[in-house]
């Protein structure tokens, strides 16, 4: 049962019906909405598969590592949308799993740079890898166009959201 619906589909509100232009906004809320629950699911399901006492949030801090090479923590920070402090203590954690490394800068020497580790890379392809094929099967029955034509669609609506 959707939010704001009841057993036999009428809606519980006291509002009019949404108009029809109104009506593909709300059946993009609703799937994002089930798309962002299913994603937050998944990465807790790969972070464990990572290293079993990964935290769900610090799995994508691996993938940016792994997609972009050393980074700044405090470029990390920006880009996942936390604080310095939070992300001290995600990569503390990374560290004492054997999972990144931290390295001096040598643009500037009072800042690090932090990257995976050989066992970290390892680890993280071969979650990616086993993600990928899960793909591959759930969106067999595709056409790979429409598979791009997805990708290029989401794209976008990152690009949009980051504005």
């Amino acid at each position: 049962m959707h939010e704001g619906a009841n057993g036999d589909g009428r809606r519980l509100s006291a509002e009019p019906p949404a108009s029809g232009a109104d009506q593909e906004y709300l059946s993009l809320e609703r799937e994002l909405t089930i798309l962002f629950r299913r994603a937050r699911a998944n990465q807790g399901e790969m972070a464990r598969e990572v290293h079993p006492d990964l935290e769900s949030a610090a799995y994508g801090l691996l993938i940016r590592l792994d997609e972009c090479g050393r980074q700044r923590a405090t470029e990390l920070a920006a880009y996942i949308g936390v604080g310095k402090a939070t992300m001290s203590r995600q990569l503390r954690a990374l560290e004492e799993l054997g999972l990144v490394a931290r390295e001096p800068d040598p643009a500037d020497g009072r800042a690090w740079l932090v990257h995976l580790t050989r066992e970290g890379h390892a680890r993280v392809a071969r979650v990616r890898d086993a993600r990928r094929a899960r793909y591959v099967s759930q969106l067999s029955h595709w056409d790979r166009r429409e598979v791009a034509q997805l990708a290029h669609l989401l794209g976008q609506l990152n690009r949009g959201m980051e504005r």
